[in-house]
């Protein structure tokens, strides 16, 4: 069984996914009545699960006509744009695992993905110099924006 927050953001995705809209606006007493809960439950939902790291931007207004308005932003190509330019010109394994990382963290890569691109930079270490490795790394996660 899910627990409440689930329930309310699946109900929040499934509006936004239904209507197909980049956007929505929604009043948190009325949403908190229709899913019978509190509206301070509603907003924790909203602050912790519709980050600009999930790809959400939430504009709030409280009192009389106030409302929520949560907007989709395209950030898949924000992250991948981000993990580029984290890349230093001194990619050492440990700086190449954070990137990889960050990125699995944010869903932009799957593990088998994530594990292909590790693997790959082991096996080459020392084939390439550090510059040419921080391009490779750049490269690699700007195609990955792609797709």
């Amino acid at each position: 069984m899910s627990n409440l927050a689930d329930i309310i953001e699946n109900y929040i995705l499934g509006k936004l996914t239904g209507e197909q809209r980049q956007f929505m606006i929604l009043r948190r007493n009325e949403l908190a009545e229709e899913l019978n809960c509190a509206p301070s439950q509603i907003s924790y939902v909203l602050s912790t699960r519709f980050t600009a790291n999930r790809g959400f931007v939430v504009e709030s207004r409280r009192g009389a006509g106030g409302f929520v308005r949560i907007l989709r932003i395209p950030g898949q190509q924000l992250i991948y744009l981000k993990a580029a330019n984290t890349v230093t010109e001194d990619p050492r394994p440990e700086n190449i695992e954070v990137v990889i990382s960050n990125l699995e963290n944010h869903q932009m890569l799957s593990g088998r993905e994530s594990e292909l691109m590790r693997q790959f930079f082991r096996l080459t270490e020392g084939h390439w110099s550090l510059a040419e490795r921080a391009r490779i790394l750049r490269k690699l996660i700007l195609r990955l924006s792609d797709f």
